[in-house]
């Protein structure tokens, strides 16, 4: 996972008050078995997660004229049907 990842990890409100200290042998883990346990939850829930996009080869975008736009349209439409925010 990416150190962008552990840090919204870290700075997400469910997990206000936890103790991240990291582990001073295995930094790649924390003191805290909690920590251990909600980083592995977290993980593991963007690690499922799969967005399939709109097949951008379909005649549909365009043939030989690729519509981006209304590509670009589809693929939001995708990820927010997946539960996801996109940041405009």
């Amino acid at each position: 996972m990416t150190d962008k990842m552990r840090e919204e990890f870290e700075k997400s409100p469910r997990f206000r008050g936890m103790d991240f200290t990291r582990s001073a042998t295995h930094p790649e883990f924390y003191d805290s078995p909690y920590a251990n346990g909600a980083w592995d939850g977290w993980k593991a829930s963007r690690e499922a997660l799969v967005i399939e996009l709109p097949d951008y080869t379909s005649p549909y975008y365009g043939g030989d004229h690729f519509d981006e736009c209304q590509y670009a349209a589809d693929c939001e439409k995708a990820i927010e049907a997946a539960g996801l925010k996109v940041k405009p």
